[in-house]
């Protein structure tokens, strides 16, 4: 690993460690214990002591952090991920970190937050983002669709991105629409699941198609 990648990871690790300065002016105002899971309907359903939330959670954040960034730097086809998403990548556990750590402990104080829109509405933002830059993504081991068919084919996997694109954008939009239109906790969870599915289903269903449209060809 380069110089600069080192920097990288050490940078973002830190960051991902800096909610625990909130967490210690916060520790004596917080209960004993958290919510740490909502359910569908945004009711807490899994619980954890203080000190855990408090100062575990930044740790949790830290291991993903890690284990994600050796994976993205360390691709030996890395010269073919798009800059945007890559950028991206690197700065989204950090980000999550201190963001959720605070707004996980400020809910714990009783802060209403409307955690599952919240969740719909930034789920549909990055989904706009990344799939503007997929068509964009060369063929790499760590961001796109890694299936077999779009490793072995350079062509495959141009099609299947161009394809992905596109419907990441609408599906992004459908989720932002989502957020403001829909009021049941509940209808976001489908909605973004939904929409997840199809997402990850028709680029991998269509890789498969032309896999076997070129076979076809080939056996000719």
């Amino acid at each position: 690993m380069n110089k600069n990648n080192r920097t990288i990871v050490w940078v973002t690790s830190i960051i991902c460690l800096l909610p625990f300065v909130y967490s210690a002016l916060a520790y004596t105002s917080l209960p004993e214990r958290i919510a740490i899971h909502w359910n569908s309907a945004g009711v807490p359903d899994n619980w954890a002591h203080k000190a855990v939330a408090a100062f575990g959670l930044p740790f949790l954040f830290l291991a993903i952090n890690l284990y994600s960034k050796m994976r993205l730097l360390n691709d030996p086809r890395r010269e073919g991920q798009s800059q945007a998403i890559r950028q991206i990548s690197i700065w989204l556990i950090p980000a999550a970190s201190i963001v959720l750590v605070p707004v996980t402990l400020q809910m714990a104080m009783g802060a209403r937050v409307p955690i599952v829109l919240l969740g719909s509405l930034l789920v549909g933002l990055l989904l706009v983002i990344f799939g503007n830059n997929l068509p964009k993504n060369r063929q790499n081991y760590t961001i796109g669709f890694k299936l077999p068919w779009t490793l072995n084919d350079a062509d495959n996997w141009n099609k299947v991105h161009r394809l992905a694109g596109y419907l990441w954008i609408a599906g992004g939009l459908g989720l932002i629409a989502g957020s403001f239109l829909l009021r049941q906790p509940l209808a976001h969870i489908a909605l973004t699941a939904l929409v997840v599915v199809v997402l990850v289903l028709v680029p991998s269903v269509y890789s498969y198609s032309l896999y076997k449209q070129e076979s076809g060809h080939a056996s000719e």
